[in-house]
């Protein structure tokens, strides 16, 4: 922040100037450190630059990696026996994000004026989550904020590589089926209709299946641009629907009980699930708590059912287990078995934990082999489109080759 400042010297005079600060208290201790005694120091009014400068803010986003970067360096700096505002200021001065430089200047001077990491985590609900800020909530109060702050960087760096490996393993075919309705639609609106007009000129009677695809043809052909609208409007529209909120029900169903994108989920949210869970009892959040902040971390509205009735039941005094018990269709077996030895042996953070890096790994083998499993399905497709297009295409000039013999 910028301050304008009035001081009065060594010599005994009256200076004023323009400096930049974290805080105004700060911009004291330095004044003094020159041997300068402050008499009013305020902040300056931003000016068309600094007003740009928050527009850049609101706009700019702290990515999941930005994220995990802050957490392991916060909590080396921590380790390495700096005071948390020391190594937030540090942080200050080498990110090169305005979002995160806007979040740790405030991060500084709640630290400054007393607060607490969660509390000022907690002012950004759009960065850091609920997870994040109860971890680190847990791990003042223990007296172990470095290691909570690793916990949270392994548990983001974790839940992102799953997250990254499954979109990277539907990129494949997503690029297929994008470049497949481009190609189709060029083939409709220039290929068809030149067919058409031959097929016109020499008067042959054209099966049903060819007379949709030269209507098709000639729709596209005269209203190429529209159609390309269409084609997104409707992109546009899947996803939308995909992302609403009366949507999110059915969706979620659909998607566990595909066959194969449905084991992969049910297998994502069981390995969620565990690591958050883990990561949070670890820490020292209470278990009713910590299946409260899982219930809002998992994305699919079965699972957080599933976490709710969980909470339910430990409050009434039932076993962690029985909920994942209860609905084995969406956990598998081990997780209640394992769960329910962890409440036995009272190793429930370390038995989770086991739980999720078994998933992980079933995970990162089944994205492997997703490109495999889809080329397939990919090229049955493709000749399914291709033969249909060729057949209805090709049987009128077999008619016309007929009645020449």
């Amino acid at each position: 922040m910028l301050f304008s400042y009035t001081a009065k010297s060594k010599a005994g005079g009256i200076v004023e100037g323009v400096q930049s600060s974290a805080d105004r208290l700060a911009l004291a201790r330095e004044l003094r450190s020159r041997g300068d005694i402050p008499l009013s120091i305020r902040e300056k009014d931003k000016n068309f630059l600094a007003k740009i400068s928050t527009l850049t803010n609101i706009f700019s986003k702290v990515s999941v990696n930005e994220q995990i970067i802050f957490t392991k360096n916060l909590s080396g700096m921590v380790k390495a026996g700096l005071s948390l505002y020391r190594a937030l200021s540090v942080l200050k001065k080498q990110t090169k994000n305005p979002k995160m430089s806007t979040i740790l200047a405030s991060l500084t001077d709640e630290i400054n004026s007393g607060g607490t990491l969660s509390s000022g985590l907690a002012k950004f609900p759009d960065v850091f989550s609920t997870l994040f800020v109860s971890m680190a909530k847990a791990g003042e109060e223990s007296g172990n904020l470095a290691g909570a702050l690793s916990d949270i960087g392994l548990n983001l760096e974790k839940s992102h590589a799953l997250t990254k490996k499954i979109k990277s393993a539907l990129i494949y075919p997503g690029v297929i089926l994008s470049a497949m309705v481009v190609i189709a639609v060029l083939m409709f609106a220039f290929v068809v209709p030149t067919l058409a007009g031959t097929f016109k000129e020499l008067g042959v009677t054209l099966p049903t299946s060819t007379r949709v695809l030269i209507f098709i043809g000639n729709f596209f052909s005269h209203h190429l641009i529209f159609t390309f609208i269409i084609i997104i409007g409707m992109a546009l529209g899947l996803y939308l629907i995909f992302r609403s909120k009366f949507m999110a029900r059915y969706i979620d169903y659909i998607i566990v009980r595909l066959p194969i994108i449905g084991n992969l989920a049910k297998e994502l949210n069981t390995a969620r699930t565990a690591r958050t869970m883990s990561s949070l009892l670890s820490s020292g959040v209470p278990i009713t708590r910590a299946v409260e902040i899982t219930g809002d971390v998992v994305q699919n509205i079965y699972y957080k059912k599933v976490l709710n009735e969980a909470k339910t039941g430990i409050e009434k005094g039932a076993p962690f287990s029985r909920a994942f018990e209860m609905n084995n269709k969406l956990y598998p077996v081990m997780m209640s078995e394992m769960v329910q030895v962890g409440e036995e042996t009272g190793k429930l953070s370390d038995m989770l934990l086991e739980i999720s890096l078994f998933y992980e790994g079933e995970i990162e083998n089944k994205t492997k082999n997703l490109s495999t499993i889809i080329e397939p399905l990919l090229m049955i497709v493709i000749g399914a489109g291709v033969g249909f297009f060729a057949i209805s295409m090709i049987s009128p000039l077999y008619s016309i080759l007929g009645s020449i013999k």
